[in-house]
């Protein structure tokens, strides 16, 4: 499958903002408000498209794709990282296209933003997604847990240094 990246607009943001995962990523779903589609719209998301232009996810960068509780860790202080964050529409979760929706992402962010590094913030249960950021060449650093209104939970960063082109 080919994918095609575009500044987010808000037409995409709306649909993503709508998007609902199944338990346990229900985490992840968006809530249809009209924050939600501002930060969408912040600047810092791109909407990825198939060849026939329907949408297959987002990506993210920067402190978009950081949990604000890892500040109080010291989780983002190496600043020789790009923080990548990414969203995958829901019914195509688990389908095995998240290997090569996340090579693209790693490529848009080393030609577009010439990032020497990557990390990422990924909830500590989500075990589908840690093997694949693994598989892809990220490694654990560090966890740490944020208090919210559904309990407390607990954040991994990984990080990859950039040998894409190695």
């Amino acid at each position: 499958m080919k994918y095609y990246v575009y500044d987010m607009n808000r037409k995409y943001a709306e649909l993503i903002s709508n998007w609902t995962y199944e338990q346990p990523y229900n985490i992840y779903s968006g809530d249809g408000s009209n924050e939600y589609m501002d930060e969408l719209l912040n600047g810092s998301y791109y909407t990825v498209l198939d060849e026939k232009d329907d949408i297959i996810g987002f990506y993210c960068f920067g402190k978009a794709a950081q949990v604000p509780a890892g500040n109080e860790y010291g989780a983002y202080e190496k600043t020789n990282f790009l923080d990548v964050g990414l969203g995958i529409r829901p019914d195509l979760c688990g389908k095995g296209i998240g290997y090569d929706f996340m090579v693209k992402q790693l490529e848009y962010a080393q030609s577009k933003l010439t990032s020497e590094n990557f990390r990422l913030t990924v909830a500590d249960f989500n075990k589908r997604a840690i093997k694949l950021y693994e598989k892809l060449g990220f490694v654990k650093k560090m966890t740490f847990k944020r208090k919210g209104q559904k309990g407390e939970m607990e954040f991994l960063i990984m990080e990859k240094r950039n040998d894409l082109n190695k």
